[in-house]
């Protein structure tokens, strides 16, 4: 029983649970920002390169082998740097929006701070005498 004990202690602290609702965001925010990638950026991406599609890019290094009738027998062999450059704009893309994120995280952190009002300073030497005294003279009464 220790070992599920263990487990179940483990799996319910607060990091574990903090991490995997982190994970599940981040999918869901890769699928946004690959959407964003794919279909705003890259179309316009396009239009200003004069309608180059990176991801089509490749370097042919063996050509397919075709028989008579047109069956391939051995796929061409290809370097596809397209992707790759695809995988690099994807990934600038994603760096620069968690930057914007967590920087704007952190002016507003900056913010609470400084709105937050300041601790009242503890009461000093004569202060917490007077109390004594005070609190004796009731007990008195």
């Amino acid at each position: 029983m220790s070992f599920w004990k263990d487990f179940r202690d483990f799996a319910m602290k607060g990091n574990v649970i903090d991490l995997a609702i982190a994970v599940v965001i981040g999918g869901a925010f890769g699928k946004i920002v690959s959407s964003l990638v794919n279909d705003i950026l890259m179309p316009l991406l396009g239009i200003l390169t004069g309608g180059i599609n990176f991801s089509d890019k490749k370097i042919v290094l063996q050509q397919a082998q075709v028989d008579a009738a047109g069956k391939i027998l051995k796929p061409a062999n290809t370097l596809n740097y397209g992707s790759f450059i695809q995988a690099v704009i994807d990934f600038l893309i994603i760096a620069f929006c968690i930057f914007l994120a967590i920087r704007a995280l952190q002016q507003f952190n900056r913010k609470q701070k400084q709105e937050a009002p300041a601790a009242p300073p503890p009461p000093s030497n004569e202060e917490k005498l007077l109390a004594e005294i005070r609190d004796l003279l009731k007990s008195r009464s």
